[in-house]
């Protein structure tokens, strides 16, 4: 008897279900799914880049970026790149992961005396780098950096690629030592806002087609493409593809205008190492949708962030994706769009 009740049961409870599946309309189906998208717990997203990923750790890693140096490996993968002026009016990357650690990185090479004040506003970052001026490593050590240079690691962390030769060879095993940070728990900021903020769009700006950003021995173009709505890259005027093939480029390239003096450091061939002064204020350029927007920027102190402006004091926000920053004291050349050659059109003296 009770078996006989509980099967009339679900054939009743079961035409209740056919009959409300059969007045709901597909369109009513498809709302139904973005109701149920509403209670989905949201992806996270990286407060440095504004792109899908966690507040993790954070890893600074300086790179070659001499043309010997290319391709550059794991840089795809970095948060924000910076570019800053070295000896001979070479370039220098210091690369920032927090949402992503790829396996290799590199080449690695040495700090320089910028990467302080640069590196304060992230607070006490792992810092990966191959060696230094001997006076600039008691800096370094003073600094609120984690000091995770290769002459305190071991060669499994520290390698030599055979394929690359020295002194754009020595690749860093970054997982490894990144799980060497985890198990020796050393105090290593996690990410966090460095001062801007992120938006969709913003309507003000200039259309070009490119920039080209200059040093003394180097430069650098930006080119808009609309199908990956991000800017392209070229170094030394050779398209700038990652190891992986991958052709790297920035959502927001930033060009910082600086000033860069000559500092009391330099290399071992005589070469004077030059200061970029990033704590302060002055002029820039934010380039996002196929736009350059031309703007203010500020850092009060070396442990707070930058901030961007429109030159009447409206708050730029970057686009989400890889954010390069161009260091330099020379103004960027753009490449404006082609205007449309108007329709021919009759002369007045035409009859």
């Amino acid at each position: 008897m009770f078996f006989k009740k509980f099967v009339i049961s679900l054939i009743g409870v079961g035409s209740v279900v056919i009959v409300g599946l059969s007045i709901i309309s597909p369109d009513q189906f498809s709302k139904l799914g973005e109701i149920e998208n509403v209670f989905k717990d949201p992806e996270p997203v990286n407060s440095l880049s504004g792109r899908i990923g966690i507040d993790g750790p954070i890893l600074v890693v300086k790179i070659d970026d001499t043309r010997a140096a290319h391709p550059q490996a794991g840089l795809e993968d970095a948060d924000v790149v910076y570019i800053e002026q070295v000896e001979g009016g070479l370039t220098r990357i210091a690369a920032v992961f927090s949402s992503k650690i790829p396996a290799v990185i590199g080449p690695v090479r040495s700090a320089r005396i910028s990467d302080i004040e640069i590196l304060e506003q992230f607070g006490r970052v792992a810092f990966a780098y191959s060696g230094a001026q001997k006076k600039l490593l008691t800096v370094i050590a003073a600094a609120n950096l984690e000091n995770l240079g290769a002459q305190r690691q071991s060669r499994e962390i520290y390698s030599n690629d055979p394929l690359r030769s020295a002194p754009t060879a020595m690749m860093l095993q970054a997982q490894a030592l990144m799980q060497k940070v985890k198990e020796q728990q050393l105090p290593v900021a996690i990410s966090k806002s460095a001062g801007w903020n992120f938006a969709e769009s913003f309507d003000t700006g200039t259309a070009i087609v490119s920039a080209k950003v200059s040093w003394p021995a180097n430069s650098y173009d930006a080119v808009w493409s609309s199908t990956e709505k991000r800017w392209l890259l070229s170094h030394s005027g050779v398209a700038n593809l990652a190891a992986n093939g991958t052709h790297l480029g920035a959502s927001t390239f930033v060009i910082q205008i600086v000033s860069i003096t000559p500092s009391e450091y330099g290399d071992k061939f005589g070469g004077v190492t030059p200061f970029t002064a990033t704590v302060g204020s002055g002029r820039g350029y934010i380039l996002r949708d196929g736009k350059y927007i031309a703007a203010l920027w500020e850092r009060a102190t070396p442990d707070v962030g930058t901030s961007w402006k429109t030159t009447s004091g409206e708050e730029i926000p970057f686009a989400a994706g890889q954010i390069w920053i161009a260091l330099t004291d020379k103004e960027p050349v753009f490449t404006p769009i082609p205007s449309k050659s108007p329709a021919d059109a009759p002369s007045a003296t035409a009859k």
